[in-house]
C-alpha cells in the first residue's frame, strides 16, 4: 500500500454542510492539500492507526462542574 501508484481508484461520495466544506477547502488550501488529499491523509491515518485518528471522547462534566451548576440554580 505504501507510495504504490499502480493502485486502482475508486469514487468516494460523502454529503456534508456546506459550510463545513467550505471551512475544510479554505484550511486545506492554506497547508496546500486539495480535498482528495486531505481525505486520502484520514483514510489512511485510520488504516494505520486501526481507528479514528483522533481522540473520540464525549463531553461529560466533571463533578466540580456538576456542584457548581446545582448552587447556580
Amino acid at each position: 500500500m505504501k507510495g504504490n501508484n499502480n493502485m486502482a481508484t475508486t469514487n468516494l461520495n460523502i454529503r456534508t454542510d456546506k459550510e463545513i466544506k467550505e471551512a475544510a477547502e479554505k484550511i486545506n488550501s492554506s497547508l496546500g492539500l486539495n480535498m482528495t488529499t486531505a481525505i486520502n491523509m484520514f483514510l489512511r491515518a485510520s488504516i494505520r492507526e486501526s481507528g479514528i485518528p483522533f481522540e473520540l471522547k464525549l463531553d461529560i462534566p466533571k463533578d466540580e462542574t456538576i456542584k457548581a451548576k446545582k448552587k447556580e440554580e
